[in-house]
This record gives C-alpha cells, sequence and structure tokens, in this order.
C-alpha cells in the first residue's frame, strides 16, 4: 500500500508495506538495474496540520557493472527512510515532499525512486578488495597478475638519477 488517504491518516497513524516490481515503469531511466523487486515498509504519520511524516525503510537489490574491474555486480540496499510531505504549494525546502493541490491521497512513488537512487553508493564494486584492470593491457589483476611495468611519473626522473647516484 504505497498511496495513503490523507484523510484517514489525519486520524491516526498509518502502516505502510508494499512491494514495487523491478521493471516497474517508475525505476526506469535509472543507471542501475535492479536485481529484485523493491519493498517498502514503515510508519505515516500526520506531524502537524498539513504536513505528513513517513519513517521506514527500502529494500532491494542492484546489479550494476564493478567500477574497478567492469564485471557484474550486485549489491544489497537497504536504506532508511525519514521524509517530509506537506500540503504548502509554497514550500522551498527540498527535503519536503509537496503534495499536490486538491489531492486526496498521499503518493510515496516518487519518494521512494528518490530514497533509493540517493542510497546508492557513488562507485559500486564487486568487492572491496577488487584489484580493477591493468592501466597498460587491460587484464583483469583479480584473475592474474600481469608483467606490464608500473607507469612512472616524469616528474620523478631527477629524484631516481640522484637515488641511482647515492646507491652507486
Amino acid at each position: 500500500m504505497l498511496q495513503v488517504d490523507i484523510g484517514a491518516l489525519e486520524r491516526r497513524p498509518v502502516d505502510i508495506s508494499g512491494m514495487l516490481a523491478a521493471d516497474d515503469p517508475l525505476f526506469r531511466d535509472l543507471a542501475f538495474d535492479l536485481g529484485e523487486p523493491v519493498v517498502v515498509s514503515g510508519r505515516l504519520t500526520s506531524a502537524t496540520v498539513g504536513r505528513f511524516y513517513w519513517h521506514g525503510k527500502i529494500v532491494t537489490t542492484v546489479n550494476a557493472v564493478c567500477r574497478r574491474c567492469l564485471s557484474p555486480a550486485s549489491l544489497p540496499i537497504t536504506t532508511a527512510v525519514d521524509v517530509v510531505f506537506t500540503e504548502d504549494q509554497d514550500s522551498d525546502d527540498p527535503s519536503e515532499y509537496v503534495v499536490p493541490e486538491g489531492m486526496h491521497v498521499l503518493e510515496l512513488h516518487d519518494a521512494v525512486r528518490e530514497e533509493l537512487i540517493l542510497a546508492m553508493p557513488d562507485y559500486l564494486v564487486c568487492r572491496e578488495d577488487c584489484k580493477g584492470l591493468c592501466p597498460s593491457c587491460g587484464a583483469d589483476l583479480n584473475v592474474e597478475p600481469c608483467d606490464c611495468k608500473p607507469a612512472t611519473d616524469p616528474r620523478w626522473q631527477a629524484f631516481d638519477a640522484l637515488k641511482t647516484g647515492l646507491d652507486g
């Protein structure tokens, strides 16, 4: 149930429980794919007149490409949700969701999408110790080491020459 009657919400808190399919049009055009349905839960309460507070949780699994080695990666996402909805049409607070004027039903779908996007890490990796790809030959360093020499910065050549002179 991701739609709540505002009249019922003004009388008492409403428990939120629902599931959105991974291929729901709501999640179209995201930079990642969902590997499982999105499970939404929590409690929606009336905070003050015209303001509603949703405290809950969103759980799913995201499928993407590892940032380091480009192999498929899967990441479980569990994020706490603390969202405020307001009927104040003049609200300019970016952390609040404005309920359209005359609306009698509070829709949580857009909030679910946005909170899921915010829960995504900046860089998804297949595992924390992923070694990535060799910048020279492109070999997957998780599978096998390569024989490429590390690239050296030409700005350090003077120090290397000095070091060689001291060692010799």
